[in-house]
């Protein structure tokens, strides 16, 4: 039997659903730095797969960057709750990106 190492986060039910596969999985439990760098890691990884994405994938790969977000948040003491409260904030404060905005450059105002 061929062996492939990976090295990275997975999600929580994957060992589970590969073993239900007939597959033999070692992995193990992550904890402190080693998983926040994990985590970024798989934050990288997500923002690629993300800007690779074809139509079909796009809703796919915005929902496990997401997820990648929240579990960043919740490893650093933020609920998604907060997460979701903040966003909202922001945007009722500054606004979107709805109106696609480029910023070309700011100067001095004349008086």
């Amino acid at each position: 039997m061929e062996k492939i190492e990976y090295n990275k986060l997975v999600r929580d039910y994957f060992p589970d659903l590969m073993k239900d596969k007939g597959k033999k999985v070692e992995f193990e439990v992550l904890e402190g730095s080693e998983y926040s760098e994990k985590l970024m890691e798989k934050f990288n990884e997500e923002v690629e797969k993300f800007r690779s994405a074809g139509t079909d994938r796009l809703l796919s790969e915005i929902v496990d960057l997401l997820e990648v977000v929240y579990a960043i948040a919740e490893h650093r003491g933020i609920t998604e709750s907060e997460v979701e409260f903040m966003r909202q904030l922001k945007k009722n404060r500054s606004g979107g990106f709805r109106k696609k905005i480029l910023l070309k450059s700011i100067g001095e105002s004349q008086k």
